[in-house]
């Protein structure tokens, strides 16, 4: 019963199991999925911080320089916002050179970055000179948290349908700044306003890939966890096969027979119905196995079961090897002319069977003495057992072969 129990718990457990690799496949690919939109945003904040840092210098240089001058073209006009003494230079009658400052130079960049890859970069100010330099609504907010503090912003917008990655970082005044800035009020340190880029980026995540990959391996997860469950639920019948079965004749076993007769004779008790077992006994089986060797008492024990099995009919009638050449029959709602019946055909079945036997007489063939012990659970003490029902087709057995062997008693 126990081999039974364990068998049907890895059944059971096999469903189990298998709910719970869908389980941690769902979680490996939220994890993916996840990591993945995590690994995007990091790429797109450490691009637009690198493209950043790249205008960053270039500013640097060009102050550092107290700005630089460039021909005077229809593209590039004197800035009007520019209050130096030299805005422009000119060389001779076909060449006039004009001061390019940082702010100056950052809008020419955004221009190329616009023109190239469709980046769009703008310079602003909460206190901008250059009224187009005016900060967005999402802008303004963003400058004042750099007040507070905040280093950067970045995340994923959607403008006109398309993905784009929205950049912003501040810029500090330095001492190279003020030389513009200084009459605005800001001191070494201050933010004096913030650079936005905004970088075509594609935040979808390609799910159909991720998703596949994924059934794939609970497909494949729950084929394995299938065939390993097959083969222990197999292993497992052929060990309960092997603790419950006869190992010769392929019928039950004692074992078996003991954990079938406590549970047929506590229903027997309980229902008030009728129970009987049949103690079955080769005669002369030594003597038998003397003369015409193991190999061939072997063969007589297989051929004696398959002759008790047969006269069985019923899918309750139960039947086992009890040890050596004893076989019991276990007769569950029988009355004893009914197990009278069922024990005559059987030891009838065994002689008709013609085993040639020249030590048991005077048949000269097996055969077969059965003792038959019935109870009736609405006549008889509640408190007799199944081991006093069995002792007592012992007993009667006894008795039989007292009285010639080959009958029932």
């Amino acid at each position: 019963m126990l081999l039974y129990a364990k068998l049907m718990k890895i059944k059971n457990n096999i469903l189990l199991i298998i709910l719970a690799w869908l389980l941690l496949a769902l979680f490996s690919f939220f994890w993916n999925y996840t990591s993945e939109k995590k690994s995007r945003q990091e790429l797109a904040l450490q691009t637009a911080r690198n493209l950043f840092d790249h205008v960053q210098t270039t500013r640097l240089w060009n102050s550092r320089h107290g700005g630089v001058y460039a021909p005077v073209t229809p593209e590039t006009q004197p800035n009007p916002y520019l209050d130096t003494e030299m805005k422009t230079i000119k060389i001779n009658d076909s060449l006039t050179l004009t001061k390019i400052n940082p702010a100056f130079m950052t809008r020419q960049i955004a221009e190329v970055a616009m023109e190239q890859n469709s980046i769009q970069l703008h310079i602003t100010s909460l206190k901008p000179i250059r009224p187009l330099n005016k900060p967005s609504l999402k802008e303004k907010a963003i400058l004042e948290d750099f007040e507070k503090g905040v280093s950067e912003v970045g995340f994923f917008v959607k403008e006109k349908q398309k993905p784009y990655f929205f950049y912003m970082a501040p810029l500090r005044a330095t001492k190279e700044c003020l030389q513009c800035h200084s009459a605005q009020g800001y001191k070494i340190g201050d933010i004096r306003g913030g650079i936005s880029l905004t970088i075509p980026s594609d935040m979808k995540i390609s799910l159909l890939p991720l998703i596949l990959g994924h059934v794939f391996i609970w497909l494949a997860g729950s084929i394995g966890i299938i065939l390993a469950g097959n083969r222990l639920t197999k292993a497992y019948e052929i060990i309960r096969k092997q603790a419950l079965f006869d190992s010769l004749t392929k019928i039950p076993n004692r074992r078996y027979f003991s954990d079938t007769i406590a549970v047929e004779f506590m229903r027997s008790k309980r229902d008030k119905s009728r129970i009987a077992i049949l103690m079955c006994d080769i005669d002369n089986f030594k003597p038998y196995n003397d003369t015409y060797g193991h190999s061939k008492g072997d063969i007589c024990l297989r051929k004696v079961a398959q002759g008790i099995k047969s006269a069985l009919q019923r899918p309750s009638d139960f039947c086992a090897r009890y040890g050596g050449e004893e076989f019991i029959v276990l007769l569950p709602d029988t009355s004893p002319n009914g197990a009278r019946h069922v024990a005559e055909k059987i030891r009838s079945n065994v002689e008709n069977m013609e085993i040639t036997h020249n030590k048991s007489l005077p048949a000269k063939v097996v055969t077969l003495s059965l003792g038959v012990a019935t109870y009736d659970g609405e006549i008889f003490d509640s408190e007799i057992s199944h081991e006093a029902l069995i002792k007592n087709a012992d007993d009667a057995l006894y008795k039989a072969k007292e009285q010639g062997k080959n009958r029932v008693i």
